[in-house]
């Protein structure tokens, strides 16, 4: 059997790497809709009490007028979650301009339960509405992993930043937190494929794939950590063209 040149092996590489990252995008895609199935149930149970109390008071007009427009208020949550998730679903296989602050929430979102859990303070930098032509799917994925590397890094009760800005025609993105840090000998590996520092429970893949993914986009991915005692913390800045 001939021996595979290393462009052979390049593009061996090449096909497993973006094998991984369609696994990756899937199933951030399924964390989402675990997590808006979790939003979506909140006015349903509401939307069957009011039809309830409204049944109840069948005999009073006003009674069920108001209850109708209660109604009408939790149809309206369950019209604005599933024109947000059909926005995301319909720009993730090309690129189109999306609201990168709606993609920011989602990533949140996706992680929410743990985020409650753990009591993890959410501070918010985010302009109204920052469009930009992306694959949403992709950036979903990006803001994904580093919101999760965030929350595995964090105490109970810890503070996890997240900033959206232009600047200079690029969008910038930074995911922060005030967590244990990463040591400074494991900074120059840090996007390296299967490099990393969560022992057996992490793959090493997470942000490879999420700098490959900004790459796509033509932008940069950096990071600055600090293990200090009382200044630990670590920021991941993503840039991207405007």
């Amino acid at each position: 059997m001939e021996t595979a040149t290393i462009s052979e092996l390049q593009s061996r590489l090449a096909t497993a790497t973006e094998a991984l990252r369609k696994s990756e995008e899937r199933a951030t895609a399924g964390q989402l809709a675990l997590e808006v199935m979790h939003e979506v149930r909140n006015p349903l149970e509401a939307l069957g009490h009011i039809a309830y109390l409204a049944t109840e008071e069948a005999n009073d007009p006003d009674e069920v007028r108001r209850y109708m427009h209660l109604a009408e208020e939790q149809l309206n949550i369950l019209n604005h979650i599933a024109r947000y998730t059909l926005s995301l679903a319909r720009t993730s296989l090309e690129a189109k301009s999306v609201d990168l602050v709606a993609v920011a929430e989602a990533a949140l979102r996706i992680h929410q339960r743990k985020i409650e859990a753990r009591k993890i303070h959410i501070v918010r930098r985010l302009p109204e509405n920052l469009p930009a032509t992306v694959y949403a799917g992709e950036i979903l994925q990006v803001l994904s992993n580093l919101v999760m590397n965030a929350l595995d890094a964090l105490p109970e009760q810890g503070s996890l930043y997240l900033r959206l800005r232009q600047s200079k025609g690029h969008i910038r993105m930074m995911i922060a937190d005030n967590g244990c840090g990463i040591p400074k000998e494991c900074l120059p590996k840090i996007f390296q494929p299967f490099f990393t520092t969560k022992g057996e429970q992490g793959t090493g893949l997470g942000l490879s794939l999420s700098k490959n993914i900004i790459d796509r986009h033509h932008g940069r991915i950096n990071v600055r950590s600090q293990t200090r005692p009382a200044k630990s913390g670590t920021a991941f800045l993503v840039s991207i063209p405007a």
